[in-house]
């Protein structure tokens, strides 16, 4: 049985369309697995990021143990989830977790900008090769190399 917030989390990651996430302010536990499970990440200067639930007594949740270290190193992802510190924007960038760090009076607009870019591309493509990229997190080389002779005669003849 999957909780509400699990449910949405494999949405995020498994829905065709690339998601974006903006994040201005705390990201903690959920709200920052919610941005994790996206595929693009905007941030702005003053936001951070922290696996809140040590400071709850609790073990990670919302896909954290899925999400996380497919983020940034196992080691680091270790040290965010056993101490529950605060993680700079400007960190959170410098160490892959996140896309961009933006000025936060910029935030709205860039997000904005990236949104109607994704949106003016071959979506089916870039919605194709999503699905390559998470998977090829879990697969081997033979079971990729399958999966984009699959993608690209699918996506070849499409109208992108």
């Amino acid at each position: 049985m999957l909780f509400r917030s699990q449910r949405l989390l494999r949405t995020i990651w498994e829905i065709e369309k690339p998601v974006l996430a903006a994040v201005n302010g705390t990201a903690a536990g959920l709200g920052a697995h919610l941005a994790l499970a996206s595929d693009l990440i905007l941030a702005a200067e003053s936001a951070r990021f922290i696996e809140v639930f040590v400071r709850r007594g609790i073990a990670i949740d919302a896909a954290g143990g899925f999400l996380v270290p497919r983020s940034m190193p196992l080691c680091r992802a270790k040290e965010m989830v056993f101490f529950g510190d605060n993680l700079a924007a400007a960190d959170a960038l410098a160490m892959g977790m996140i896309n961009r760090v933006v000025p936060d009076d910029q935030l709205a607009a860039t997000a904005r900008e990236w949104a109607e870019r994704l949106a003016q591309g071959p979506t089916f493509a870039i919605g194709v090769s999503k699905r390559l990229l998470n998977r090829g997190t879990e697969t081997g080389l033979e079971a990729s190399l399958e999966e984009e002779a699959w993608a690209q005669t699918i996506v070849s003849g499409s109208d992108d």
